[in-house]
């Protein structure tokens, strides 16, 4: 007893299966999800020509920010419920998911009625009364890690919305703050085979934020499926240089359609694929 994990429901003590279920289709924990999509929601024509591109590339989980938790308060702050409208519609038309970050408990009736996973971001990690909230709605939540959260207060902070009903969590290993400064945050790939081991939760990477960088991307996201990642969340946007919101991290729509072949590869060597494999892995490698 004296090695009893602090958390206790999101423990591979209490279950030790891994969790899995369904979103619209997409198995959570067992498929390997792609979400993807703009940092921020900025007007009606980008979200609705990204959302066709993502979707003619077969992706299913459309990202984007409406309510924008930002360091400056001088800085684009989200259209707000405009943005979410503005998604939904757009997931609506192309068949798509939408996954977007809350920050309120008041707003969870707004975003039941739009999103079909709810984000908690790095600085609501240990909003408890949030969590707590969370794990009363019956919505997946992508619960990130924390900035300078440990594994253990990560794994804590989910125990908060299973404890208080929600079965339904993702965690998102989107790096840290170290010393470095040469990237935006420090991935810690190897949170990944750890929350495996400690947890049956999925977990997944975001590339984007953890590297600031466009050009990380890439190897970060091969690295991510190879640690054992259930999944990943990218940036994308169609005017990345004039985006209103981290266009420097945010991947072109080119670039992100070049990356899925090598992901699908990476995928193969797991015996896992992604939903759009048939779409781009067979054209590159059949």
């Amino acid at each position: 007893m004296a090695d009893r994990k602090p958390y206790q429901l999101v423990s591979r003590e209490w279950k030790s299966e891994d969790t899995t279920f369904n979103v619209n289709g997409t198995i959570i924990g067992k498929d390997l999800l792609m979400i993807a999509g703009p940092c921020a929601v900025e007007n009606k024509e980008q979200i609705f020509t990204i959302s066709e591109f993502l979707s003619k590339n077969k992706i299913k989980f459309l990202r984007g920010g409406a309510y924008k938790p930002r360091t400056s308060p001088y800085s684009f702050q989200g259209l707000k419920t405009e943005g979410l409208v503005m998604m939904r519609e757009a997931a609506d038309k192309y068949n798509m998911s939408v996954v977007s970050e809350i920050m309120e408990i008041d707003k969870i009736d707004e975003f039941c009625e739009y999103v079909d996973i709810l984000q908690v971001g790095t600085r609501n990690m240990q909003n408890y009364p949030l969590l707590r909230a969370l794990g009363k709605v019956n919505k997946p939540i992508l619960l990130k890690r924390g900035m300078s959260s440990t594994i253990e207060e990560w794994l804590l902070a989910a125990e908060y919305i299973v404890s208080s009903g929600n079965e339904k969590v993702i965690l998102c290993e989107r790096g840290i703050r170290t010393f470095e400064n040469a990237t935006r945050n420090t991935i810690d790939i190897s949170a990944i085979p750890m929350v495996k081991m400690l947890s049956h939760l999925p977990i997944i990477l975001d590339p984007s934020q953890g590297t600031g960088h466009r050009e990380l991307v890439a190897p970060m996201s091969a690295a991510g499926i190879a640690a054992g990642s259930d999944g990943l969340i990218i940036e994308v946007h169609n005017q990345p240089d004039e985006a209103l919101s981290d266009g420097e991290q945010s991947l072109f729509l080119d670039q992100f359609e070049n990356l899925l072949p090598t992901l699908s590869g990476q995928a193969k060597l797991r015996n896992k694929s992604f939903d759009f494999e048939k779409n781009s892995f067979e054209k590159s490698f059949n």
